[in-house]
């Protein structure tokens, strides 16, 4: 992968070193001319008109759905919506589903708040949740989730990879686990779809929720895939979902129009439809590879520093993601991030990662500093931000 001949491609990192992907990535150059072509050439909304650059909008917007199924290997089965984000796709599934007083949910501490959330106002409503806590290191044990997840559980919802920590989790196993308790799984791949291959044959899901934001997207394009689109009652009804209706009733559309109620984003949609081209160029391979050289490097760095500390499996995991928490003994996490950013430029995110109850059970009351790795991030930058943190270690 020429990463130096990606980096042209993302102006901004001419003057900074952004470490912050897990958070928002960035968005290269032909992703903007795309969104902008939709603005400057066709802008018409889509579902509505037969006039021509109407025709040209609802095609482009269709063909980002069938990239994006296709991008996770669901091209041929279920079904590929667009949301806001992960947060409205989780959603959608929490709102969706028939839910009975009683239904048992089951995932674990090392959601972000959007895959945990959602499931505590449920159990609010009345259903059975277990929330299965990880170890001090930031890893599950697989026997826990094991006998949480009981004959009759309805669903179990976890991340593939923590945002807050790093941890790879053994969706595979869990998956398994499901089919033999007659579970429905439903997979937050935020942290994990932009950075490795995936493919939701092979993961076993029934639904898989992503943010095209934190994959070179534009702001305001997520995506649900459903195995099944029986079941799950759309979160909104208006304008663009409705096949009849009168007085008293509708009859919404099937396939992913019947989800996508009032106006699209659509420029983010087609921007979701073009990072996707981009990131099929790369190769999701050489990203994995890629970031898993970067994240070791920085990994063996920190460890290697006096008065630092690294949160998460590090590097005893066979597979880790490019997601580094640290904090640095004697500083806030917020201090560390302001003198990161002050002395080199450097953007990292400081805080609670949106994980407070895990926060919590680590006893971190303030966080921790996480580094984030992407595409576009460079061994140059990863010893810059070393010899950084050395340096505010020593004065702290």
């Amino acid at each position: 992968m020429d990463v130096e001949r990606l980096r042209k491609d993302f102006p901004i990192l001419r003057d900074v070193i952004y470490l912050d992907s897990a958070s928002t990535s960035l968005t290269p150059e032909p992703v903007l001319q795309a969104v902008l072509e939709y603005y400057r050439e066709y802008k018409a909304n889509v579902g509505r008109g037969v006039y021509r650059t109407a025709q040209i909008a609802d095609q482009r917007y269709r063909d980002a759905h069938r990239k994006t199924a296709d991008f996770i290997g669901g091209g041929g089965e279920g079904l590929t919506v667009f949301t806001r984000n992960a947060t409205e796709s989780i959603n959608i599934i929490a709102r969706g589903l028939d839910w009975k007083k009683g239904d048992r949910i089951v995932t674990t501490l090392m959601e972000h708040h959007s895959n945990l959330l959602p499931w505590i106002r449920q159990k609010q409503l009345g259903a059975d949740l277990e929330i299965v806590k990880p170890d001090r290191a930031g890893q599950l044990d697989p026997s826990h989730l094991d006998r949480a997840i009981k004959k009759g559980t309805r669903l179990v919802a976890v991340s593939q990879v923590s945002n807050a920590l790093g941890t790879v989790l053994p969706v595979k196993e869990i998956a398994e686990i499901c089919r033999d308790r007659g579970a429905a799984l439903l997979v937050d791949g935020a942290q994990s779809v932009p950075h490795m291959p995936l493919d939701v044959a092979d993961l076993h899901c029934d639904f898989l929720c992503f943010s095209g934001h934190k994959m070179l997207a534009p702001m305001g394009a997520g995506v649900l895939w459903m195995r099944k689109e029986e079941g799950i009652e759309p979160l909104l009804a208006g304008g663009g979902m409705v096949e009849d209706a009168d007085v008293d009733g509708y009859v919404a559309k099937k396939g992913y129009e019947g989800y996508e109620a009032g106006t699209p984003d659509i420029s983010a949609g087609i921007g979701l439809g073009r990072a996707l081209d981009y990131l099929g160029e790369v190769g999701m391979d050489e990203v994995y590879s890629h970031e898993q050289r970067q994240a070791s490097r920085l990994i063996e760095g920190l460890q290697g520093i006096k008065g630092v500390v690294v949160y998460g499996p590090g590097l005893s995991q066979s597979r880790h993601s490019g997601v580094v928490s640290f904090a640095v003994d004697g500083l806030l996490p917020h201090e560390v991030a302001m003198m990161l950013d002050r002395a080199a430029g450097i953007c990292v995110r400081s805080g609670h990662h949106c994980c407070i109850p895990l926060m919590k059970h680590l006893g971190l009351k303030y966080g921790t500093v996480r580094a984030s790795i992407y595409l576009y991030n460079t061994e140059a930058e990863i010893d810059k931000l070393l010899a950084t943190v050395e340096q505010i270690a020593r004065m702290a």
